[in-house]
């Protein structure tokens, strides 16, 4: 592949990465007093340190992403990239489930959707490219952390998150 298209290709999955981010954070936007407003478990972590871990993350994802796609394209990992794409949609989905319509329940089914689905992508990303596999290995240890500070706290909070 020659390097102009490697370069465009980084630059694009990224973008398609911090998407989803931005969409998810279009949520978010009054997330921290909401948040510090919430009854919580005592291990729940500070709000400010929810931005720059999943900046960390978004960006592992874009980088895994475009390793797998750097092996042949979409065409040669159509469904580990799709998978990539729908567990992003998934993702964005749940700040506006919690953050933005205070639907508790709802945001827990997503989040555990979410796990099933970095699960699958991680399995075929590794498939592919066992570094990209590798990469998506922080995101779901963070995402199996933040599903059970959603039951927790969704449990903690049921006039608010109903």
């Amino acid at each position: 592949m020659p390097k102009n298209k490697q370069i465009i290709g980084f630059l694009a999955w990224l973008t398609v990465s911090f998407i989803a981010a931005a969409i998810g954070s279009a949520a978010s936007i009054q997330a921290g007093p909401f948040y510090t407003e919430l009854i919580r478990p005592e291990w729940a972590p500070p709000p400010n340190l929810f931005g720059p871990v999943w900046t960390i993350l978004y960006a592992l994802m874009g980088i895994a992403a475009w390793l797998v796609w750097r092996v042949g394209g979409f065409r040669a990992a159509r469904t580990a990239l799709t998978l990539f794409l729908v567990q992003l949609a998934v993702n964005a989905l749940w700040s506006w489930l919690f953050f933005g319509w205070h639907l508790g329940g709802l945001a827990f089914a997503d989040i555990v959707l979410l796990w099933v689905l970095i699960v699958a992508t991680l399995i075929a990303f590794s498939r592919v490219k066992p570094l990209a596999g590798a990469l998506l290995i922080p995101y779901l240890l963070w995402v199996s952390f933040a599903s059970a500070l959603n039951y927790s706290v969704w449990q903690l909070n049921p006039q608010i998150l109903g």
